[in-house]
């Protein structure tokens, strides 16, 4: 019994030192990541690896499940499988000690080829952070390992394992006090470097538009308890990406660069070169392709920014309807995301914009700050680049974007959806008349007609509020007398072009989910 709580006493000793060697090497990476660039950190660089590789059903599902919390979870769950990981080589480090060491210096080499296969990769300097923390985790190891795994022998020659524990953890303590002022540096250095980008967006002062927003009608906001505002506050719009680390791009240094086939004049823009445009500022409702029926990845806000379709005419670009040679635009963010629109569709005569504004102040950094791209009616993926660097001018036939190539559609027009915000699922309303409510939206068609079917009753018209534009979603009511018991109720909408809300049900991916949202209540 002795003998198995001994072993079991230098198990716990070998898998502490794992984790003490784990942790150096995440820490010790923090300060090389804060001097090189924090997107270089290797739980960044891994996850964002990940992410780049998960199928886009499992990608779905993450957002589904976690929503915007997603990129969390993902990096939770890599902090959690390192963990069991340094505990496992830490045990096996207490009879090899080497082996123990290079199981860290592997998962180096991992960090550093994710890092250098990312998209926005700037070379072996990514590769730093994930190299000088597992050279510092495999010494750690090697070192503590060796303290555990050897008495300390006494004045008399034998063998005193109480002494041994004691000098090890003398050893751990050091090494943690170590490993955690590796990391305060390392915060230090990493916030040190978005300080010049949060500086220069609280010193920028937007110009007032060229264009401005027409006045929203009176009557487009009702004044019903539990509906989405028709402007959702900035705070509460919905954020999804694939960025672990959210870009901080410093307004000064930030350029535009506008290229490809077709382009007769190439351009480069600073920021001030787009605030010394005449602007124009519109309310747009955007929509994720990942929103499920009656989810919450939609929402509208005013946005400011400069006409994309004159900066494209300005450089030669012609749509592929009056001869142009491109038929796809591809957007490029500073982290080096893809995103394919419609040369046609950014050419129309629709409100297409590089954003710098949104509700009256500059872009917040989770929303693409300096500036980002914006296409009403096309769902977020093939329109809404964020912290937007580069656009080049191809062929659909030649390239494919980030999510094409994860088997999401080329061409994505938002569908007719129609969402009850109020009552909530499995409500209980109090007795008396119940206002059902919520928003519909058919970016570009407009919302014409609302209604709603209590169980499998008759279709009754919803009263709508007054619509803004046909960019932008209408807010809805519907006063219904409940008799007690359980009831579902659905809700369909028409566009402005005629066409009803379809019922079939599908799911998000390859290019938007349909179907009608429903919610159960119980009537006391």
């Amino acid at each position: 019994m002795s003998s198995f709580r001994s072993t079991l006493s230098r198990a716990a000793l070998g898998a502490l030192a794992g984790l003490l060697a784990g942790f150096t090497a995440l820490a010790v990476a923090e300060p090389v990541a804060g001097l090189v660039r924090p997107a270089a950190g290797p739980v960044t660089v891994v996850g964002g690896a990940v992410i780049d590789r998960t199928p886009a059903p499992v990608k779905d599902f993450a957002i589904r499940t976690f929503g915007e919390n997603d990129k969390t979870v993902l990096q939770l769950g890599i902090l959690g499988v390192l963990v069991l990981i340094a505990g496992a080589l830490g045990i096996l480090a207490l009879h090899h000690r080497r082996t123990g060491a290079a199981g860290v210096l592997l998962f180096g080499i991992i960090g550093t080829a994710a890092a250098l296969s990312r998209p926005d990769s700037q070379g072996i300097g990514d590769a730093l952070p994930s190299l000088a923390g597992a050279a510092a985790g495999a010494l750690t190891l090697y070192i503590l390992a060796g303290k555990a795994a050897r008495p300390a022998p006494t004045s008399g020659g034998q063998a005193a394992g109480a002494w041994n524990r004691r000098g090890f953890l003398i050893a751990a303590v050091f090494t943690a006090a170590g490993a955690a002022s590796a990391g305060v540096l390392g915060r230090r250095l990493a916030g040190r470097q978005g300080q010049g980008a949060v500086a220069s967006r609280t010193a920028l002062t937007l110009p007032a538009p060229a264009s401005p927003a027409p006045p929203v009608p009176a009557g487009a906001q009702l004044e019903v308890p539990g509906v989405s505002p028709f402007t959702t506050p900035n705070p509460d719009f919905y954020r999804v990406d694939t960025a672990l680390v959210v870009p901080k791009v410093n307004a000064g240094s930030w350029r535009l660069r506008i290229h490809g086939k077709g382009v007769g004049r190439p351009r480069t823009y600073t920021l001030q070169d787009l605030l010394g445009r005449p602007l124009i500022e519109r309310d747009i409702t955007l929509t994720c392709v990942s929103n499920e029926v009656g989810g919450p990845y939609i929402g509208n806000a005013r946005w400011l920014g400069v006409p994309l379709g004159d900066l494209l005419r300005e450089a030669g670009v012609r749509p592929p309807s009056t001869g142009g040679k491109a038929d796809q635009l591809v957007a490029r963010s500073v982290d080096g995301m893809t995103l394919g629109s419609p040369v046609e569709d950014v050419m129309d005569g629709r409100d297409a914009m590089l954003a710098v504004g949104m509700n009256g102040e500059p872009l917040p950094f989770d929303h693409g700050f300096p500036v980002r791209m914006l296409v009403p009616g096309l769902y977020g993926y093939v329109s809404a680049c964020k912290w937007i660097t580069d656009i080049e001018l191809t062929t659909f036939d030649a390239y494919d974007p980030y999510w094409v190539k994860r088997k999401w559609a080329r061409r994505a027009p938002v569908k007719t959806q129609s969402r009850i915000d109020t009552p909530k699922p499995f409500a209980r309303p109090g007795p008396g008349t119940v206002t059902v409510a919520g928003v519909a939206w058919a970016q570009r068609r407009g919302i014409t007609r609302v209604e709603v079917r209590i169980d499998d009753g008759p279709w009754q018209d919803a009263d709508l509020a007054a619509q803004d534009t046909v960019d932008t979603w209408r807010q809805w009511t519907y006063r219904w007398n409940p008799t007690t018991g359980g009831h579902t109720i659905t809700v369909r909408a028409t566009d402005g072009t005629g066409a009803v809300q379809t019922e079939e049900r599908t799911r998000t991916i390859p290019d938007g989910a349909s179907g009608r949202h429903s919610v159960f209540v119980t009537v006391p």
